[in-house]
């Protein structure tokens, strides 16, 4: 492991596996240039990627005045939202009770509860956003449903939820960040749908539901960015930053193939991809490619779709599902991500692995045969079309300790990345602290975000071992 850890890392490739959800390019993103005489002048914030982070970052500095704000220039290695906000499923879904006692064991009551309350403002914000904005992305909330095949981690979900029933005492946090309801085997088979068994034929445990949500991530950040342009961001899509280096008047120079950006600031929003620019993060942020498949729902199951999101929880990882809400294109449509730890080595070759080219035929395999897997005789046959409609891959960043990096790293270079595959849950209110530390604004970010998030030298020197469980 500590092998692949350390691989060097490369930047995007130019030829990705088509993900589903680009099939339609925003038409007014889809290649910026800009008037090239306005290159000279030097840049006030420099911002590389464009995620969800990065726009993120972009609408929050665009929200001063210009004469504060200054020049802001976004850089994308390919087409606008091609990394891993425009790979994922677009899960809002915080599964606080997943890591809220190891949280609270490691950091104590007071972080841990910091970091669900992060979690579920976080997914409020951002389908709140959309909403005030009008941003068509297919933003909705619902419950999620984890159905779980593991005792051990069923009676790890039981005792989690009390804890945070304890906890969490402010009014109105019953009804929001720990309303949970556990369901037998029995109930949870009847109302959800989910009649087969766990991936290697072990029965269902028992499930939980929650307050979460799904979005078309690609087309929220595009909406998004588009707004940004119209404040001011020059964005270049296609202009793949390759080295950034200190100069002697202590501005930043940006190398691309096209030409050099000189800046005042730079903030890496590169989530998987930042050691390729960044050394320091070499073996602090590590790459991990993701695989995703887009289903054809089968004849048995809602005509309309699915009316919850789902995880599916077994004794050594689980997979994420959302279904197209109705009324959407394909919709009914099942997207199911995960089976990382069903190939032969468990796993390994996808950690330090950037090419987003190809897919793992192992985890193809696995994937395409998860929905009848889980859903049994509620499936029913596969539509004539086939059951797979896509499938891609994607990079996400990983950190030794766990948490996304976050803030100052030094000479006025920034950064806002590593988010554990958790980005819709964590970036967009990431980005908003961020530029609270960037621009000294004043307020009260260190009372509502997790000083565990905070980049520091000590967090970035530190030794560990990758776990993504």
């Amino acid at each position: 492991m500590d092998a692949r850890t350390n691989l060097p890392v490369f930047f995007p490739r130019p030829d990705p596996t088509a993900s589903y959800w680009q099939n339609h390019p925003d038409p007014y993103l889809g290649n910026v240039t800009d008037d090239q005489d306005r290159d000279q002048h030097v840049i006030k914030t420099l911002l590389i990627g464009s995620g969800i982070t990065g726009a993120s970052v972009a609408w929050n500095i665009l929200q001063q005045p210009p004469s504060q704000r200054g020049r802001v220039v976004m850089l994308e290695a390919r087409p606008v939202c091609s990394g891993a906000t425009g790979r994922n499923g677009g899960h809002t879904k915080g599964a606080s009770y997943r890591s809220f006692p190891s949280n609270y064991r490691t950091l104590g009551k007071i972080e841990a509860i910091k970091i669900a309350r992060l979690e579920y403002a976080n997914i409020r914000a951002t389908h709140q956003f959309a909403a005030e904005h009008k941003i068509d992305c297919e933003s909705r909330s619902c419950d999620t449903v984890d159905a779980i095949y593991d005792p051990v981690q069923w009676e790890e979900c039981a005792s989690a939820v009390k804890l945070m029933k304890d906890c969490f005492t402010e009014p109105g946090d019953a009804e929001g960040i720990y309303r949970y309801h556990l369901w037998t085997p029995e109930e949870a088979k009847e109302k959800f749908h989910i009649q087969g068994t766990g991936p290697d034929g072990e029965p269902l445990v028992g499930a939980v539901s929650y307050e979460a949500g799904s979005i078309h991530a690609y087309r929220f950040v595009t909406g998004v960015l588009n707004l940004c342009v119209q404040e001011g961001l020059e964005l270049r899509t296609n202009t793949p930053a390759t080295k950034t280096i200190r100069t002697s008047d202590g501005k930043w120079s940006v190398e691309t193939p096209q030409q050099t950006f000189i800046a005042n600031r730079v903030v890496l929003a590169t989530n998987g991809y930042t050691a390729a620019l960044c050394p320091e993060m070499q073996g602090v942020i590590v790459p991990l490619r993701g695989q995703v498949t887009a289903h054809r729902s089968g004849t048995n199951m809602p005509k309309t779709g699915l009316v919850n999101t789902f995880s599916f929880v077994y004794k050594n990882g689980f997979d994420y599902m959302i279904p197209r809400p109705a009324g959407t294109e394909f919709e009914g449509d099942i997207i199911i991500g995960g089976g990382l730890f069903r190939t032969p080595d468990n796993g390994l070759e996808e950690h330090g692995n950037t090419d987003d080219t190809s897919l793992n035929s192992a985890i193809s395999s696995y994937l395409h045969e998860s929905t009848p897997t889980y859903f049994g005789n509620s499936w029913g046959e596969d539509q004539p079309e086939g059951r797979i409609r896509q499938e891609w891959t994607g990079i996400m960043g990983y950190t030794l300790d766990g948490f996304p990096h976050v803030g100052h790293i030094r000479d006025n270079l920034w950064i806002g990345a590593g988010f554990q595959g958790h980005g819709m849950v964590l970036c967009w209110l990431s980005g908003k602290a961020l530029v609270e530390k960037l621009d000294g604004i004043e307020g009260d970010v260190d009372s509502w975000f997790p000083k565990a998030f905070w980049t520091s030298e000590e967090r970035r020197t530190a030794k560990g071992t990758l776990d993504i469980h």
